[in-house]
């Protein structure tokens, strides 16, 4: 954790006078706690060297805050007692474009004898992608972010309308403009179903940078919206009424150069360890629920009929699945073929949800799994009959229910470690009680400004 050589040394020092040159003061170093929110140390850009190589402290308690600051009790946990460091991964150090003057990275935690963190996020990211090196495996992944400014604002109009982008259009070219100055790709951005609500998706990635960058992206459009008078928000449910904002995760899986969800025999022309890692994910999708759909407010969004992947099903192209496969074109299918997880939201850690997700892939694909027979319509209109026949089912319709499988998964687990795993469920819990006796808007409201 330490920088010790010359070339590292030389390396600190040229960046440090790159972002000085460009007008950088401080820079933020953020991790992602297990409620799903983005915390923050910031240092000033002198102290670079002596933070690449020593960190900064704070605190093993966030491992354990809630979504409303306040703290659940556990044994092992949550405590006024102890410290970790703090480590920016300089290979993400990034100029921000939207806010003059500061500089950001996202950071691994170590405790004080230098050691990873077994809490640590970003680490768990790495064990995962590691174990699936270990097989000869890789993965490609990317996000697309929705959120909301509100009705009455920028992009108030038709779904998707064209008419908005006459009052929203300087305000997208402003977020695409910042995230490309970052290095961000782009391959999209419009207006979203409900009034003032957009949608941005970036080009994929290997799982972590793939996680930074959903941070760093969310971070991005909060500036932007900021800099132009604006709100944004991306908690599952801004409002009493819509659809919400999701937070849909799409990945591919990669042995050498040869994508393995196109060209084999299986289903829609999967080879049988594509096929076998897909369904990994649809095993363990209730327990993976907790993950990606952290908060009470998160199953207020997760509805049938309204392209949130409430069902715990896959199909071609089927956007009311919860595993949706995508080929794209056929001219492109053998680098495009991916599957998107629909059913999360961005109240998820975004650490946490790659690495559980590889990890449900990974169990699925040592196993052997083979996918059920795909479903090609909205299971919220289907024959109840019916899907009993077939065995799809609702996902977790509550936190309550997602925790209970949360709490049996044997393979979330023994992936996270017990350190970690308690950490999560302990403030999962902590969260089902403290939202206990509220009513819908009671709980959209104390979400809608926390993410």
């Amino acid at each position: 954790m330490t920088v010790h050589t010359a070339d590292e040394v030389a390396w600190v020092d040229q960046a440090m006078a790159g972002l000085s040159e460009a007008g950088v003061r401080l820079i933020a170093l953020s991790w992602v706690d297990n409620a799903g929110i983005a915390r923050v140390k910031a240092v000033p850009l002198g102290r670079l060297p002596k933070l690449a190589a020593h960190g900064v402290g704070m605190s093993p308690v966030f491992d354990t805050f809630l979504v409303d600051d306040s703290i659940a009790r556990a044994d092992g946990y949550g405590g006024p007692v102890g410290d970790l460091l703090l480590l920016p991964d300089l290979n993400r150090l990034t100029r921000l474009a939207a806010q003059p003057g500061w500089a950001w990275a996202p950071a691994d935690r170590y405790d004080q004898g230098g050691e990873p963190y077994p809490g640590c996020h970003r680490a768990f990211v790495n064990r995962m992608v590691q174990a699936a090196a270990g097989l000869g495996l890789s993965l490609r992944m990317g996000f697309e972010t929705e959120w909301s400014l509100g009705p009455g604002g920028p992009g108030d109009g038709p779904a998707y309308g064209l008419s908005r982008l006459a009052d929203s259009g300087a305000y997208l070219l402003d977020v695409v403009d910042a995230l490309t100055a970052q290095g961000v790709e782009v391959l999209q951005i419009h207006p979203e179903y409900e009034p003032g609500q957009f949608e941005v998706s970036t080009a994929a990635e290997d799982p972590l940078g793939a996680a930074d960058t959903a941070v760093l992206v969310r971070h991005t459009v909060r500036a932007v919206s900021h800099a132009h008078g604006l709100r944004a928000s991306f908690a599952p449910l801004p409002g009493p009424e819509g659809i919400g904002n999701g937070g849909h995760v799409h990945l591919s899986l990669w042995r050498g150069g040869r994508n393995l969800l196109h060209g084999g025999t299986g289903p829609r022309g999967m080879t049988p360890e594509g096929e076998a890692f897909l369904a990994g994910l649809l095993r363990s999708l209730p327990a993976l629920a907790a993950v990606g759909c952290p908060s009470p407010a998160s199953y207020l969004r997760l509805a049938p009929s309204s392209w949130s992947g409430a069902y715990r099903c896959w199909g071609w192209e089927n956007r009311e699945a919860a595993l949706r496969f995508v080929t794209g074109p056929a001219s492109e299918a053998s680098h495009r073929a991916n599957a998107e997880l629909k059913c999360f939201d961005q109240a998820a850690n975004p650490y946490l949800l790659v690495g559980a997700a590889i990890a449900a892939g990974l169990a699925g694909y040592e196993d052997a799994l083979r996918l059920p027979e795909e479903f090609a319509d909205d299971p919220g209109h289907a024959d109840p009959a019916e899907l009993e026949r077939r065995g799809i089912e609702r996902l977790p319709t509550g936190l309550t229910a997602a925790v209970g499988h949360l709490r049996e998964s044997g393979v979330l687990r023994k992936a996270m470690g017990d350190h970690l795993f308690d950490a999560l469920l302990a403030v999962r819990e902590a969260e089902d009680r403290l939202f206990a006796d509220r009513s819908r808007d009671e709980t959209v409201e104390a979400t809608r400004r926390r993410y």
